[in-house]
């Protein structure tokens, strides 16, 4: 049961994709459906980001917080139940984790092999879990948030957000598809790849159809790179990370730069000139959780590391940082931004 029985104040989430790196989040969701003092309108996500928001829009249609929490941790431990251990080391705390031998030299031949070559029958595990976890269509129907899934369109480059009323299986699939990895997910004759090259995540869904001014940011990207890029796995690695963070900063800049012209804008009586876009503009509140400091000394790679000890690990390490979040900032919340947009985009 939730901690918290009152009135709730009400939020948006935009939950940020990195693979194996989401269960983060899943730690971060777990703390604030815990603490229970805050309700939830909209979620944008992308990749794991969008898995972590329907399993949380699935749990709540069944059960509530406690349904949310339930799903979340089912959804984590069946994806880790899929793939054999041998498929990764991890010390027994899940604090280190590494890809073994032979799925280090998979990866290396998807450089030269199609994913129609390296898996010509299709196998994806993540296809059944999802369908045997998420109800799409009583989800269509009756979602008791509004979902914003970000997918990329494979041959023309741009965003497709699949709203509440749009969701499937196939959708989902779309907005984690690594081209690289998997095959493109064909959705009405049109293949679709990794939400991350267009939207990591979505924000403007949530300005535009959502009520609730105040958007919390759960990133698992480092908005700044720490220390030199020696090597070139890690040039690599941050050249994938610039990629999948360009759209979203892109979007972040321009809430940071209208908010600055905003607040410069004056009437003559020294009021604000504000339309009903600019105040929309004006009176939203920011937020922000972070994950670099907890993700930062990780291989690009361990963003494939399927292993429960290590998804157990940044469970914990979300639930911590979703919790020092409440303790500092939920007075906040409905009141005014607890991050400074222009210091961190503009």
């Amino acid at each position: 049961m939730p901690i918290f029985a009152g009135p709730k104040h009400r939020l948006n989430l935009a939950l940020q994709g990195g693979g194996a790196h989401g269960a983060f989040t899943w730690g971060v969701l777990d703390a604030l459906l815990e603490d229970g003092r805050l309700d939830f309108e909209g979620v944008s996500g992308t990749s794991a980001g969008a898995m972590n928001a329907v399993l949380l829009a699935q749990g709540l249609m069944d059960g509530g917080a406690d349904g949310a929490r339930a799903a979340l941790r089912r959804f984590w431990t069946a994806v880790a139940a899929a793939v054999p251990e041998a498929m990764t080391r991890s010390s027994a705390d899940g604090q280190s984790v590494g890809l073994a031998p032979m799925v280090q030299l998979l990866l290396h031949w998807t450089h030269y092999l199609s994913p129609q070559q390296i898996n010509p029958f299709d196998l994806n595990p993540l296809r059944d879990i999802i369908e045997a976890q998420v109800d799409f269509a009583r989800l269509r129907r009756a979602s008791p948030l509004k979902l914003f899934i970000a997918a990329t369109r494979a041959n023309s480059g741009k965003l497709r957000i699949f709203r509440t009323e749009e969701l499937s299986c196939e959708a989902l699939l779309a907005s984690a598809c690594l081209p690289s990895i998997q095959r493109a997910v064909e959705i009405d004759g049109e293949p679709y790849w990794d939400g991350g090259y267009t939207a990591n995540p979505a924000v403007f869904p949530l300005f535009y159809e959502c009520r609730s001014r105040d958007l919390l940011l759960v990133l698992l990207s480092p908005l700044r790179h720490r220390g030199r890029l020696s090597s070139a796995q890690d040039i690599q690695a941050r050249v994938m990370e610039i990629a999948f963070s360009a759209g979203f900063l892109r979007e972040m800049r321009m809430f940071a730069q209208l908010r600055r012209q905003l607040v410069q804008r004056r009437g003559w009586l020294g009021l604000p000139l504000l339309g009903r876009f600019e105040h929309r503009v004006r009176h939203s509140r920011f937020h922000l959780i972070e994950a670099a400091d907890v993700l930062g000394d990780f291989s690009a790679q361990t963003k494939l590391a399927v292993n429960l000890k290590f998804f157990e690990h940044l469970m914990l390490q979300g639930r911590a940082r979703g919790r020092a979040w409440l303790d500092v900032h939920f007075a906040a919340v409905g009141r005014r931004s607890t991050v400074d947009l222009e210091a961190l985009f503009a």
